[in-house]
């Protein structure tokens, strides 16, 4: 049985940096946060960063696209805290940008296995540690169909559609499910697309972690 006077747990996936890193650090002021990444080294940044503000947060270095590295995780969150009050996936690969009959197989492969695979095997290890109550968070990008877009367009097109789906069937019964959408900001994933981008009209990943989050109610 989970301690009452444990803080409530929220699992950030993808939270190495950019927006994600932002979540995880916002949701420590009133979670422990278990922080997803293959980075090991921008986790220990996180943590420093969560320590430095009276938080807490468990680092978890994997890559959400090895099964039973994620079967193990979600085991592990069962075992020590028995829920999830929170499921933030800000886990992505952005490949290159290319002309549809130029993508590199390569990357196409790895833009299945993160942004849609690795989702689809999530989701039915996340669910049951949310419960009725949980609550369950994905970053939108709205560029399928855009020219030089296709592998990162399509594919995350493709997991926002398991999340609607997932979305749909749980309306009534619960976890909450909620698609949202970031506005631009200057994260890695976008200077991969708009390399030398003017920084200054672009939001910062805090004030949107702050102000996705403030939707969740």
């Amino acid at each position: 049985m989970t301690d009452p006077d444990t803080p409530p747990v929220a699992l950030v996936t993808g939270a190495s940096r950019g927006l994600g890193a932002a979540m995880a650090e916002r949701l420590a002021a009133s979670h422990h946060v278990v922080a997803v990444a293959r980075t090991t080294g921008g986790l220990e940044e996180l943590d420093d960063r969560i320590r430095a503000a009276g938080g807490q947060a468990t680092l978890a270095p994997m890559d959400i696209t090895t099964r039973d590295a994620m079967a193990q995780l979600c085991r592990s969150v069962h075992d020590r805290w028995g829920r999830l009050a929170l499921w933030v996936h800000a886990a992505v690969h952005a490949a290159p940008l290319s002309p549809a009959d130029h993508v590199d197989a390569r990357d196409l492969e790895r833009s299945i296995a993160t942004n849609v695979t690795a989702t689809g095997i999530l989701i039915p290890f996340v669910a049951p540690l949310l419960g009725h109550e949980g609550q369950a968070v994905f970053l939108d990008d709205l560029r399928a169909g855009e020219k030089f877009f296709g592998a990162y367009g399509a594919t995350k097109a493709a997991q926002i559609a398991l999340a609607r789906s997932w979305q749909a069937e749980t309306a009534r019964t619960g976890p909450r499910v909620h698609i949202l959408t970031p506005a631009p900001m200057p994260t890695a994933t976008r200077a991969r697309f708009f390399p030398g981008e003017e920084h200054e009209a672009l939001a910062h990943p805090r004030d949107e972690a702050a102000r996705l989050l403030a939707t969740l109610g």
